[in-house]
């Protein structure tokens, strides 16, 4: 099928509540990944890698800062060619609300569709982090003749319970349960089930058409995995696509971060030895903005005060100075000033981190001065009665925290 007559929706809209403090101030797909990514730039990236162009992105919660990001990053096509990335604020387009769910934003977006009439939608969680050639999902959606398209991964039956469960026949969808307590095994692999990643295809008029009906029912939650899936499933040919992964990895890797401890634990794979998540293959680039900042360095070698960097990911702009830094991850333009040391941490952009101060296992948002002398991580007792500290003992310091 011609891109052209593709269509793509990045539901971008999300609190992220579990991830407060860093959606304190932003929506969820404009958190901060892996230094210099914004959670955002991952399902952007696979769609122009897979040749889609025209890309509208939906937004409510806290937008600002990703619409700045969008505006200096990615205004990248010109609509003369028919090829565009274009934000859609949530607007009261129809009726007094504002979007009660993912399903209502599409609705109160619907007369997109009927200006444009694209034969095929592809629906996109703006808050994931993965990589897929979405044009493998949509061959599968055509070649099944498919009303609607579902992209499932597979994950342990102890785990499935967190999720939106698939039940499959003849790679059919027969069931569809929102977190079950006893979730459907996959029939191919007894010990795993098949979950919803978030990711559809759906055909014009089977879109519109169940929109429509879900908003009549006022007491729908107006969700896709709610709401939408189950009520076609036995009237719609709704289809799995089982996720082939662009990450050149034997394990697929696909992470919905919604907590601390999970955001914590995918930003430290990055700076492990052999990552599940490849950043560095240029087959597959991950677009982002960057900010024009000098190289990052490293000052002062001497017994008493050296510069250390070891399995960290540096930043542009960073400037190490007599500070140790271990297995982390260092946002741009951030000061680590003499003795102070940086341990299994996350350091968002514009952080100073004062002489003798020590970090260890912790996530530090963007313009925070860390007075000299300061421990995080050390004392949970102590952090906690000041900051967030997660079930697994990650300190969240927020933005622009002052002491």
């Amino acid at each position: 099928m011609n891109p052209r007559d593709i269509t793509t929706f990045v539901l971008a809209g999300g609190k992220g509540e579990r991830l407060h403090p860093l959606t304190k101030d932003r929506t969820k797909p404009a958190v901060p990944f892996g230094g210099i990514y914004r959670m955002i730039d991952f399902p952007l990236s696979n769609a122009i890698n897979s040749g889609l162009r025209k890309i509208y992105i939906f937004t409510q919660y806290k937008s600002f800062s990703l619409q700045r990001h969008m505006r200096e990053g990615w205004n990248i096509f010109s609509r003369e060619l028919g090829e565009f990335i274009d934000l859609v604020p949530a607007q009261k387009r129809i009726g007094e609300d504002w979007y009660q769910g993912t399903a209502d934003s599409v609705f109160q977006n619907i007369n997109i569709l009927e200006d444009e009439k694209p034969k095929l939608i592809l629906l996109l969680s703006g808050d994931q982090v993965y990589k897929m050639d979405y044009r493998r999902i949509i061959q599968a959606h055509i070649e099944n003749k498919a009303d609607f398209t579902i992209s499932a991964f597979e994950v342990p039956l102890k785990e499935a319970h967190r999720f939106g469960v698939l039940k499959v026949v003849d790679e059919k969808v027969v069931e569809f349960r929102e977190k079950p307590n006893d979730p459907s095994p996959d029939p191919k692999n007894p010990d795993a089930c098949l979950i919803s990643m978030g990711i559809y295809v759906a055909s014009l008029d089977a879109l519109i058409r169940n929109v429509v009906e879900d908003a009549k029912k006022s007491r729908s939650s107006h969700d896709f995995g709610k709401d939408i899936i189950p009520s076609m499933i036995g009237r719609s040919n709704v289809c799995v696509f089982r996720f082939i992964d662009e990450n050149k990895k034997e394990n697929k890797y696909w992470r919905d971060i919604g907590t601390i401890d999970a955001y914590w634990e995918a930003n430290m794979d990055l700076v492990n030895i052999d990552p599940l998540l490849n950043l560095y293959d240029r087959d597959w680039p991950i677009r982002t903005f960057q900010e024009q900042f000098p190289p990052a360095k490293t000052v002062f070698s001497g017994e008493d005060r050296k510069a250390s960097v070891t399995d960290s990911m540096i930043s542009g702009g960073c400037i190490i100075s007599g500070a140790r830094i271990f297995h982390s991850v260092l946002s741009v333009n951030v000061r680590a000033h003499s003795y102070s040391e940086i341990t299994d941490s996350i350091i968002f952009e514009n952080v100073n981190i004062g002489r003798h101060s020590k970090i260890r296992r912790a996530i530090i948002d963007k313009n925070v001065d860390v007075p000299p002398y300061t421990e995080i991580g050390y004392n949970l007792e102590a952090d906690r009665k000041r900051f967030y500290v997660s079930d697994n003992g990650i300190t969240a310091i927020p933005k622009k925290y002052k002491w």
